[in-house]
């Protein structure tokens, strides 16, 4: 069997990848790039663009075959609201069905499919298990509830196999986001303003966590469930964000805000097309978002190893490298220029 990894080049794709081969698996990356990683030495690397039906042909799906969907439109880059639409769309919704048809064709039934927290929407529960309501936000939720209903239709009436994995925001080596803005707040010693009081917890999941859940999905055979992942006992923001300035030696402040008054300024920015941050996410920023992650650790045998704060940190450490490196790579340049 293969394990063919639609978006393998991607964030979490890279990690589970590597987690593969290096347990001697046969892996197929299919992505429409290819990174410069190790792990693509052990692994074969497809061209596909899952938008395109036709690239489909490039790969030999077997029945017996593992396949994995990681392909998707995140977040970040901010997109303007009448952007959103043809920028989630096409990737989120109509690629996954098109990696769903192309496994049917080939009689393989069983795939991991990476949604997210956000077709939540606002929270109703605290903590949110996998029966809270659902009532995305936004185009990014709404593309992704979509492909869960259509797991369901195929699990019902073709007998797939699908394990569906809602992670938090995803963080780990090699993506920043919507954090680089965060971290020149703290590097330029400025006021970091949080969306309401910063009481409520805000919960991480590591992409090294990410790639765990999808391996030990294939591992127990592809159980037709859908699992909550996030970190364990997050802080509330304004721990994690005081711990932040302080690995920085930092002289930022936090700064409380009114959080409905943020968010009407947020939708009048986002109204007149020049959004700062998307709906989704501030919409819920001052909401315990408390996803339990239980049922993964039950069924999956799955656990969250790294915890939040850890993870900031580390993420501020790599964003410090990137510009020392670039600030170094200017200074030898000025000098060999002289």
């Amino acid at each position: 069997m293969k394990h063919i990894l639609f978006g393998g080049d991607g964030f979490v794709g890279r990690v589970l990848a590597a987690k593969l081969a290096n347990e001697g698996e046969t892996v197929i990356v299919a992505d429409i790039n290819q990174g410069a990683c190790a792990h693509y030495a052990k692994c074969e690397w497809v061209h596909l663009d899952v938008t395109q039906k036709t690239d489909f042909g490039k790969i030999d799906i077997a029945a017996e075959d593992a396949v994995y969907n990681l392909s998707a439109k995140m977040l970040s880059p901010i997109v303007t609201r009448a952007e959103r639409h043809d920028f989630f769309w096409p990737v989120n919704y109509y690629g996954t069905l098109n990696i769903l048809e192309a496994m049917e064709k080939a009689g393989a039934t069983n795939l991991v499919h990476f949604t997210t927290d956000m077709i939540y929407g606002h929270t109703k529960t605290v903590p949110m298990y996998e029966d809270h309501p659902v009532h995305p936000l936004g185009e990014y939720g709404e593309s992704k509830l979509e492909t869960e209903n259509l797991s369901a239709k195929w699990r019902a009436e073709k007998g797939f196999n699908i394990s569906l994995f809602r992670p938090r925001l995803i963080i780990g080596p090699g993506r920043l986001g919507i954090l680089e803005k965060l971290f020149k707040l703290v590097d330029h010693h400025l006021p970091v303003p949080m969306i309401g009081s910063g009481k409520n917890p805000y919960q991480f999941i590591s992409v090294f966590d990410c790639a765990d859940a999808a391996y030990l999905a294939w591992k127990v055979g592809f159980p037709n469930e859908a699992y909550n992942l996030g970190s364990k006992n997050p802080p509330s923001v304004r721990k994690l964000l005081g711990r932040l300035i302080e690995e920085a030696g930092s002289k930022s402040i936090l700064i409380p805000t009114p959080g409905w008054a943020v968010k009407r300024t947020l939708d009048l920015l986002d109204l007149i097309n020049f959004p700062i941050m998307d709906p989704e996410q501030y919409l819920i920023a001052d909401e315990e978002c408390l996803l339990d992650c239980s049922k993964a650790e039950r069924e999956l045998g799955w656990q969250a190893r790294y915890s939040d704060d850890d993870m900031l940190v580390a993420a501020y450490r790599e964003y410090r490298q990137k510009i020392d490196g670039e600030k170094a790579s200017d200074t030898n340049s000025l000098k060999k220029a002289a």
